[in-house]
């Protein structure tokens, strides 16, 4: 059951209000970034300012909230890949599906820190349990020879995040986006089969 802030159980109702925001945050502020307002997030939820506040005292903590759920669903996603009877597109799926999905998770966190909130607690858990789930399917990459065997999460992370920034920050249309995740996945595979 959901608790309130001070403990209590939500009503149904509330809990209805809770998720409405969380989805329409996450839509404005993967949007807009800085620049999106918690009245946006309100009159789209379609509950009061007030209402949202309850949830959610502060814009930072709205964030907070946001950055959380979305690092959660995509380390389920990972978790659902993990169960995939191919491990070579169950790890190279995932990653694209990280990179295109990066621009809105930076704008997110851009937010977040503008809002004088920080990427620490609750979303440095979920960001390294979401760390854990790629490592997980990497390995499983690597134990069907998809993935060189040489290479460990912290390189294939920095790949990750530095492909996703550069996609995000560039506005790289998905041709590029792909000829260079194409590229990456080539120093990727083992080595003779490029």
């Amino acid at each position: 059951m959901t608790r309130s802030a001070g403990g209590r159980p939500q009503r149904v109702d509330a809990r209805a209000n809770r998720g409405r925001i969380l989805d329409v945050a996450e839509e404005v502020f993967g949007r807009g970034g800085e620049t999106a307002s918690t009245e946006e997030v309100a009159r789209l939820a379609g509950v009061g300012i007030a209402t949202v506040f309850r949830h959610f005292p502060t814009k930072a903590a709205l964030l907070q909230a946001v950055l959380v759920r979305r690092f959660e669903g995509l380390r389920e996603q990972a978790e659902v890949a993990l169960k995939s009877a191919d491990p070579s597109s169950a790890f190279f799926d995932f990653f694209r599906h990280l990179v295109a999905d990066a621009a809105t998770k930076i704008a997110i966190g851009v937010a977040l820190l503008d809002a004088g909130g920080d990427s620490g607690g609750a979303a440095v858990e979920a960001s390294n349990e979401l760390r854990r789930a790629v490592g997980a399917l990497l390995r499983r990459a690597q134990q069907c020879g998809a993935v060189r065997d040489d290479v460990e999460l912290p390189e294939v992370y920095a790949l990750l995040v530095a492909t996703s920034r550069a996609a995000a920050h560039s506005g790289l249309d998905e041709e590029i986006r792909d000829r260079t995740l194409a590229i990456v996945f080539d120093g990727l595979a083992p080595r003779g089969q490029v």
